[in-house]
């Protein structure tokens, strides 16, 4: 990347780098620099994207299921064929290594394929009648509106792709609100929807405060759907607020995925997985595997092992050098945040066994660290870190692992290790969580829906619910005119 583009909204069509409430600096987390400035709509621009959504829905929404999966599937080879220039914007905006980056673009191509492909197959069911005057009985799925798509920073392509593509592959239109700190990579996706035959109005993107803004899309008439993925803190209240206006809301919150490792688990195969998988995008995942918990028989082996693999990992700025394994967390609120769970572990509450403190210079950086034994009522137990903090819990009976793993209101992702195959399947049964992965930490693919429970969520996005997830069912009873 030569330049950092220059950062636009998409209203009606139309792209425009006014934001007529100001402007708000766009930080490198690597360096701490200043690299470009993102416009923040004013109320007028956002009721300009609320009316070209609503106006744009009556053409969309009649438009044929074939013709849209042509448009989605354009969008998706585009988002391909530049999927190298996109990587290089979402390194220098929220830290993500560079072949990871390219990982999560060349998924989201992924889903949105999938997703155009329910567009084209989705056309409802036909249920046997009962009795000699009904003709037929059918149901459908109807695309329910104009939808509010609210975004965070750590997936900056993938989560936007999940929900633009469901949207209109259902034949919705949206107005996308990406996180203010990645708003450059949001507009290069957008923009390959946009060159693919997206009709204007059809899909919207605004910038600014989120707060207001989020407020303001969700209470507007026109909106009919909000999806959101953020914190649960904050989910709960837009999900009030949705409720309050009668509005369908699909939130995928926070998370504390636990990780059981059974006895009988391929010990040096969990520990590469886990400590592979945990540092990923510097732990700023939310079904990251992060409450780590050992049978004691192969406990001390794990966290030894574990923290040697922690400790050898590179860390840097993964735009200056590509071979980093893990880059800065995304502003400095998140250093803050990992410096306090790791002080509250001090003194008895666990033992830092690697890492542990904030990596001096210049950007937002925090050493991949280890927490053996961390206390149950710690920060680090009861908190999502959001981070790169692992903590190894060692525990004597499978149900007392169990029990610690489901102890919390989060039920994202959960995950556990076992050769035993009937233990295996007890413990896919038993975990509670949305999602649950049994000798391996993959719980998403285009074809399988991504959601949680409790704490973390309702609904899921992904897979045939992300599709049905923007649309409303609607039965019709056909009988004979005269009997």
């Amino acid at each position: 990347m030569t330049a950092y583009p220059t950062v636009q909204m998409l209203i009606n069509g139309e792209w425009t780098t006014a934001g007529e409430a100001g402007t708000m600096e766009v930080v490198n987390p690597a360096t701490g620099a200043v690299i470009g400035h993102c416009p923040k709509a004013s109320k007028a621009q956002l009721d300009a994207a609320l009316k070209a959504a609503d106006d744009a829905f009556a053409g969309w929404s009649r438009t044929s299921g074939p013709d849209r999966h042509t448009i989605l599937r354009r969008a998706a080879d585009l988002l391909r064929e530049r999927a190298l220039d996109i990587a290089a914007v979402v390194t220098a905006e929220m830290g993500k290594p560079r072949a990871q980056a390219i990982g999560e673009i060349t998924g989201s191509a992924d889903v949105i394929d999938f997703l155009a492909e329910e567009a084209k197959r989705r056309g409802g069911r036909l249920i046997p009648t009962r009795g000699t005057q009904l003709i037929a009985q059918m149901v459908t799925h109807e695309p329910i509106g104009p939808a509010v798509l609210l975004t965070p920073w750590n997936f900056p392509i993938n989560l936007p792709a999940k929900k633009i593509a469901g949207a209109l592959a259902a034949g919705c239109t949206a107005i996308l609100k990406p996180a203010e700190n990645t708003p450059a990579s949001a507009q290069l996706l957008v923009a390959c929807f946009v060159d693919a035959g997206v009709p204007k109005g059809v899909l919207n993107l605004v910038h600014g405060d989120p707060g207001p803004i989020a407020e303001h899309l969700i209470a507007a008439p026109v909106t009919r759907k909000v999806s959101f993925t953020g914190s649960t803190a904050v989910g709960k209240h837009l999900g009030a607020l949705a409720a309050s206006h009668m509005k369908r809301f699909t939130p995928e919150l926070g998370g504390h995925a636990p990780v059981i490792v059974s006895k009988n688990a391929d010990v040096e195969r969990a520990v590469a997985l886990c400590a592979a998988t945990k540092f990923r995008n510097a732990g700023q995942v939310c079904v990251s595997p992060t409450r780590f918990l050992v049978a004691k028989e192969i406990y001390d082996r794990f966290v030894a092992d574990f923290a040697a693999m922690a400790a050898k990992l590179k860390v840097g700025d993964p735009g200056a050098d590509e071979s980093v394994d893990m880059g800065p967390l995304a502003h400095a609120r998140r250093i803050s945040a990992m410096v306090q769970v790791v002080a509250d572990a001090q003194g008895g509450r666990g033992e830092v066994v690697a890492g542990g403190a904030a990596i001096a210079g210049p950007g937002f950086f925090f050493q991949p660290t280890v927490i053996a034994n961390p206390a149950p009522d710690s920060r680090f137990m009861t908190e999502e870190p959001f981070g790169p903090v692992a903590g190894i819990v060692p525990f004597d009976h499978l149900d007392e692992a169990i029990s610690i793993a489901n102890g919390l209101r989060y039920g994202l992702a959960a995950y556990a290790f076992s050769a035993d195959l009937d233990e295996a399947h007890h413990l896919g049964r038993s975990l509670r969580a949305g999602m649950v992965g049994i000798n391996q930490l993959i719980v998403s693919s285009p074809e399988t829906p991504f959601g949680g429970i409790g704490d973390s969520g309702f609904g899921s996005e992904g897979g045939e619910e992300g599709y049905l997830a923007f649309t409303d069912t609607k039965l019709v009873m056909l009988a004979k005119a005269r009997g």
